[in-house]
């Protein structure tokens, strides 16, 4: 009933966008999706990257366990590690820093 080339004040149009922002409130209030730890933005970049935590490891210069230690959030990794980290696994630092 409603593609791309319906017009904005179509009746049908309307009706959509006043659905859409009702479920994206009701989302937001009970669903809220927080900022993800340092832990999971080094797994997820990871995946993304098909990279195993051994060869980051070997890439920055860290042993494989304290790898290990960061991705299950055992411990937060050191401002020169956290450069790196982003470096190698296209992180923003504002991202890695929480904000």
């Amino acid at each position: 009933m409603v593609d791309d080339n319906t017009p904005v004040n179509d009746r049908n149009a309307v009706e959509l966008t006043m659905m859409s922002d009702v479920v994206i409130d009701y989302e937001k209030e009970h669903y809220p999706i927080g900022k993800p730890t340092v832990a999971q933005l080094i797994q997820l970049s990871l995946d993304e990257k098909k990279m195993s935590q051994k060869q980051l490891a070997t890439v920055i210069g860290v042993s494989p366990s304290r790898i290990s230690d960061y991705v299950s959030g055992r411990a937060e990794p050191t401002l020169k590690i956290a450069r790196m980290l982003c470096a190698t696994l296209g992180i923003t630092p504002a991202a890695m820093l929480g904000y």
